[in-house]
């Protein structure tokens, strides 16, 4: 691994891991804020919905927009807001303003969550893109390891509200490396026609049926996760009677399953052919997460059952991910921040309604949980097996 490619994963997992270190380090302090303003826990919760909510309206501004000025410029400002509004999330009287603030925090966030993708593919295609892309995954799965922790130190020594001055410091962090390290990767196209030149790609991309094919593959990947992410910690701790340590345990090690088998994802994909590893390891994810709903169907209730299911699938997962992106993208190298932005919308958006589908028929089992991700499982499957077409490995 030369010193540009190792720079490379490192500012860019820097910069993906922005947003989520604004997601994960605040949990914690939810009964604190709610406390200081007295109200529930359920009103301090629409300040994450909050930011979801931009996020998953306001990436598809900011590909057309790297498309056209360059990938540097829309992190700029991007981070200049996202730090501007932390100091503001700081300052919150009420919680009707700690909503607003991160509403903007989630629209300035969106930024170092899109442009990354795409400049990954302005480096790399086949399966040095897809090497890139695991290697910045692995940087920026320090996030939701660190974060609350982090988020649950500053709230016992300070406040709720030293959490934000934080979240700002790693915005201003964020775009100190945009500043030094980060080279531009894409040629500005200034004289395009803007907005109009932006929604002909949108249209010309919805009509591509192998890219929506591969975004949705990854994006009900992603929403099996999210399942997991709505519904285990409810099950594991209040059905199974974990204790929260020994979730984060579970947790940690599923994640750990994800990002470790996408670091092989590269050596595979030269070996075999992208295509080919993606329909094998969609394959398997299918027949573990269908395995699994059998037994949670005939009453197998086992915790340990569970777990080592979960895991080994979300370990097939690690192989499909990536691969979908960099699959996605490859052919759309003039317009991948267009690209990037639609497809993260896309699968934000599914993975929205997964969430709201396992929220809302949770029955105090893993019933709910189970059955999002073998829909998610099936449906990635099926597309996977309409989209692609065997080709040759990446030489």
């Amino acid at each position: 691994m030369n010193s540009a490619f190792l720079r490379n994963a490192l500012v860019l997992g820097m910069l993906s891991a922005v947003g989520p270190f604004a997601i994960d380090m605040y949990l914690p302090s939810f009964p604190a804020i709610a406390r200081e303003f007295q109200v529930d826990v359920s009103a301090v919760q629409m300040s994450l919905m909050s930011f979801f909510l931009a996020v998953a309206v306001c990436q598809i501004a900011y590909g057309p927009l790297s498309d056209r000025f360059g990938r540097k410029p829309p992190l700029y400002f991007g981070l200049g807001l996202f730090i501007l509004a932390g100091i503001g999330c700081s300052f919150a009287p009420n919680v009707e303003t700690l909503i607003a603030f991160r509403f903007l925090q989630g629209v300035g966030s969106c930024a170092a969550m899109v442009i990354p993708r795409a400049i990954i593919r302005d480096l790399h295609t086949g399966h040095e893109a897809a090497r890139l892309m695991a290697t910045t995954m692995l940087v920026f799965s320090v996030s939701p390891i660190l974060a609350p922790l982090a988020g649950s130190t500053l709230t016992a020594f300070f406040s709720w509200r030293a959490i934000f001055w934080a979240i700002a410091a790693i915005g201003l962090a964020g775009l100190a490396v945009v500043l030094f390290l980060l080279p531009e990767t894409h040629r500005s196209n200034a004289g395009g026609k803007g907005v109009a030149q932006a929604f002909a790609t949108y249209r010309s991309l919805l009509k591509d049926r192998r890219f929506l094919g591969l975004a949705f593959i990854g994006g009900f990947s992603q929403a099996s996760f999210f399942a997991y992410l709505a519904g285990s910690s409810v099950i594991f701790i209040e059905h199974f009677g974990l204790t929260p340590s020994a979730y984060s345990m579970v947790f940690a090690s599923n994640a750990i399953a994800f990002i470790g088998s996408a670091q092989f994802n590269s050596f595979f994909m030269r070996r075999f052919g992208a295509e080919r590893v993606v329909r094998t390891a969609i394959s398997a994810f299918a027949a573990l997460v269908i395995l699994l709903f059998a037994l949670t169907i005939l009453g197998v209730d086992n915790a340990y059952v569970l777990w080592g299911l979960l895991f080994v699938s979300f370990g097939c997962l690690g192989y499909v991910i990536p691969s979908t992106a960099v699959l996605a993208l490859e052919e759309h190298g003039p317009v991948a921040g267009t690209a990037s932005a639609l497809m993260g919308t896309l699968q934000l958006s599914t993975g929205a309604v997964i969430i709201v589908l396992v929220s809302a028929f949770y029955n105090g089992t893993p019933l709910s949980m189970v059955s999002a991700i073998v829909v998610c499982g099936i449906v990635a499957f099926t597309l996977s097996f309409r989209t692609m077409k065997p080709k040759q490995a990446y030489p």
